[in-house]
């Protein structure tokens, strides 16, 4: 049998694996994005936001964000994150009124996943909006997701460390005053390569699409 050497940064990573494969569960939050040298299209601007306090009060939709690990189909998570438990990992939160995340990751075989969902509840629309503009600035070299919420974007990036490439895909979505943020990478330990900048990029949108539909058919203030 093989034996694989992975290269530091990932075994950090993987580490929560060992204890999935043993206990079916993900002791960590996702890992944290890197710029890269592959990206999509110009980020889409966000757009212009309600001014005045009466407007922002009566445009707030959402007082509380919704369950992260019941925001995502059984049958998107196999498809997405193949060998991990359906059921997720909440990450514990300050103020799970204000913003919650659940996280999938399993390595199966050689291949390895994690999935990311994150709801943020802001006080108004506008603070939504400057969150949302400093985030994809941030993350610059993505692309507008048209169709899904007030505003969308998306960007991939693939990094590299010690041969072993991960591509990693994150959709950033504004739906009034909540912000959904999906994140999804994946790595083969085998050949050493990154899944394609398509199916990374397809693969968050799709997990962003759903989450936001749990949102708009959630609680509402």
């Amino acid at each position: 049998m093989r034996t694989l050497s992975l290269p530091l940064a990932l075994t950090a990573r993987i580490s929560p694996v060992v204890v999935l494969a043993a206990a079916g569960w993900a002791l960590t939050s996702g890992p944290a994005t890197t710029p890269a040298a592959e990206n999509e299209s110009a980020p889409q601007s966000a757009g212009e936001t309600p001014s005045g306090a009466s407007t922002e009060a009566a445009s707030k939709q959402y007082a509380a964000a919704p369950a992260p690990c019941g925001s995502i189909g059984t049958a998107t998570i196999k498809s997405l994150v193949p060998g991990a438990k359906t059921a997720g990992k909440e990450i514990p939160s300050t103020d799970t009124s204000l913003r919650r995340t659940c996280s999938w990751n399993a390595l199966k075989g050689f291949d390895y996943r994690w999935l990311d969902v994150s709801f943020e509840i802001t006080e108004s629309d506008a603070a939504a909006a400057k969150s949302y503009k400093e985030n994809t600035v941030e993350k610059s070299g993505g692309g507008s997701v048209p169709g899904v919420g007030d505003a969308g974007y998306s960007v991939v990036n693939l990094t590299t460390e010690d041969k072993q490439q991960t591509r990693e895909g994150v959709v950033i979505i504004q739906a009034s005053n909540a912000l959904v943020t999906v994140t999804y990478n994946g790595s083969d330990f085998e050949s050493k390569k990154a899944p394609s900048t398509d199916e990374i990029n397809k693969g968050a949108i799709k997990a962003a699409k759903e989450a936001v539909a749990a949102l708009e058919g959630g609680r509402k203030a």
